[in-house]
């Protein structure tokens, strides 16, 4: 367990490996009630993905890439991140992670830039939104959560696989998940209304964190799916704590204060709010399991909910999750 994180003093040295963090908003449906709510700051141009390129600019990567769908703003970290670490090679990629025509352009883009890639950091998120749909027709945060990623993880697999066949090869991917994978409805994942915005999804009061909730419980849920599908790349999920960020500042207060209550005095600063997702990225590759979940700093997490040990939802995700990609080719 790394109790304490220092990224200045506790990343290694980079040299040679090609990193991509992803970011990017959702665009909404025709007359979707999800408009453009500042809620992502789990993009790669604010919040938890800025943190997390600027700690690893510091220790001379091969290359960054990172995504989003604000060019201003993507130019705007790059410049900061310049005047720290003038020399680091570091490039934006537009996308809509919640857009499967989208996501697969930035695949294209990331296969023509580079031959090998080595921490994948699926880092894009949205929390606890109105009810609304995807471009493609799935409830918001499923989309942006866990679908645009396991699309983008499937269409980057060949990249991934070939660089972990190379000298020295250690290829992570880190899915964020969220301690929130609690709040999953009864049944964890409701399959059946997932192409609906599921504006009546669990408990009265809380539809949106059970939205959320679900979305987070698949991100874990697919990583066990995937690590166990292809054991020669890390796969692991974590939480990154209760991080008051611009995702969560833009909650609205009667949403978010249960949340504020259950965790008083349990927050995480917002400076260290990505120090889990990087420690995963780049401690020693003994330090961790396959698979795992792991909690602030470095802590193997406990999953305290039967679905999220759940073998056969996982499965079920799996082969759900492999058929929209095959019906929307």
């Amino acid at each position: 367990m790394a109790k304490t994180f220092n990224p200045s003093s506790d990343i290694p040295s980079l040299d040679g490996k090609v990193i991509f963090i992803t970011g990017g908003k959702p665009s909404p449906s025709s007359g979707s009630a999800y408009r453009d709510k500042p809620t992502d700051s789990n993009s790669g141009t604010a919040g938890l993905g800025a943190g997390s390129i600027e700690a690893l600019a510091n220790h001379n990567p091969k290359k960054i890439f990172f995504s989003g769908r604000n060019q201003k703003s993507a130019d705007t970290l790059i410049a900061k991140i310049h005047k720290s670490s003038p020399d680091v090679d570091i490039a934006f990629v537009r996308c809509d992670i919640s857009s499967f025509a989208s996501v697969r352009e930035c695949a294209k883009t990331l296969q023509a830039s580079t031959d090998r890639l080595d921490i994948f950091m699926l880092n894009a998120g949205i929390m606890a939104v109105d009810p609304s749909v995807s471009v493609d027709g799935y409830e918001i945060q499923f989309a942006t959560n866990h679908l645009g990623h396991a699309l983008l993880v499937q269409q980057l697999l060949p990249l991934l696989r070939a660089t972990s066949r190379l000298p020295g090869g250690d290829v992570r991917v880190i899915n964020m998940t969220s301690i929130a994978y609690e709040q999953a409805p009864r049944q964890g994942i409701d399959f059946a209304t997932l192409e609906t915005d599921q504006a009546n999804l669990g408990m009265i009061m809380m539809h949106k964190w059970a939205r959320y909730g679900q979305s987070k419980l698949a991100q874990m849920l697919y990583t066990d799916e995937l690590a166990r599908h292809y054991p020669e790349i890390t796969w692991v999920s974590i939480h990154p704590g209760v991080v008051m960020t611009d995702l969560f500042a833009n909650v609205d207060f009667v949403t978010k204060l249960p949340v504020l209550l259950i965790n008083i005095g349990r927050t995480t600063p917002v400076e260290q709010g990505f120090y889990n997702q990087v420690w995963a990225s780049t401690c020693e590759k003994k330090k961790l399991k396959n698979g795992a979940y792991y909690e602030p700093i470095g802590t193997l997490g406990k999953r305290s909910t039967k679905q999220a040990k759940d073998e056969k939802l996982a499965q079920k995700l799996w082969a759900w999750t492999q058929e929209q990609f095959g019906a929307a080719s």
